[in-house]
């Protein structure tokens, strides 16, 4: 039972609500002027808790990004005092990425020093021997880029772990730690799953983002 787009074409929709919603996700991403023009263009109020931190955030964000996993802790430690000490797997994440950057810099007696003293406490706990083992093996490689766990120099990894760092001080200040448009996007993922679940065979199809796109 397919809907039709043009269904949704009467339905009122608030500008603010839209101006909310996008604002929602360029503080999250913090991109600093884009926001000061939006809330200058559109006539906003300027949310001063949700611009609060955000010049912090960005920095630690591209440190994270760019593979200066230290600097990324030293400034999450100055703006979230306890927050990596809570969330273990969080500062586990950061340390391999510095561990990862040293192996790219062929730096393997320096690399090696840092996980002893710094990685492998964490070895302690059953969850993060897999992790420990995959990293220590970047070490066999002559050019660990092409070695077969060479996902973890990527920058996708890199992204990963900056985009849950974020999420994780935003959550820590009390602000949400998804943007409203995931939180649309999730909810409308499960009312549609609900849904085909209720009505059976010929229920909703999956919700696809990328279909509805297309729409």
């Amino acid at each position: 039972m397919d809907v039709d787009p043009r269904h949704y074409e009467h339905v009122a929709i608030n500008d603010n609500d839209i101006r909310n919603v996008v604002l929602s996700y360029l503080v999250h991403n913090c991109f600093n002027e884009t926001v000061e023009s939006f809330i200058t263009s559109t006539g906003m109020k300027q949310p001063a808790d949700y611009l609060e931190g955000m010049e912090k955030r960005k920095r630690i964000f591209h440190f994270a990004l760019e593979g200066n996993a230290l600097k990324a802790i030293e400034l999450t430690n100055q703006l979230a005092t306890d927050l990596l000490e809570k969330k273990e797997d969080l500062h586990f994440d950061l340390l391999s990425i510095h561990f990862g950057e040293l192996v790219r810099s062929r730096k393997c007696t320096e690399a090696l020093e840092f996980a002893m003293s710094k990685l492998t406490p964490f070895g302690k706990v059953q969850k993060y021997i897999e992790k420990l083992e995959d990293f220590m093996a970047l070490l066999a490689y002559e050019e660990p880029d092409k070695s077969p766990m060479f996902h973890l120099l990527s920058l996708d990894y890199r992204q990963q772990v900056a985009d849950s760092l974020n999420r994780a001080i935003l959550a820590h200040m009390n602000l949400p730690s998804y943007t409203a448009m995931e939180r649309l996007i999730q909810q409308t993922t499960v009312v549609r799953q609900c849904l085909s679940q209720e009505l059976g065979k010929d229920g909703l199809p999956p919700f696809s983002l990328k279909d509805f796109l297309k729409s």
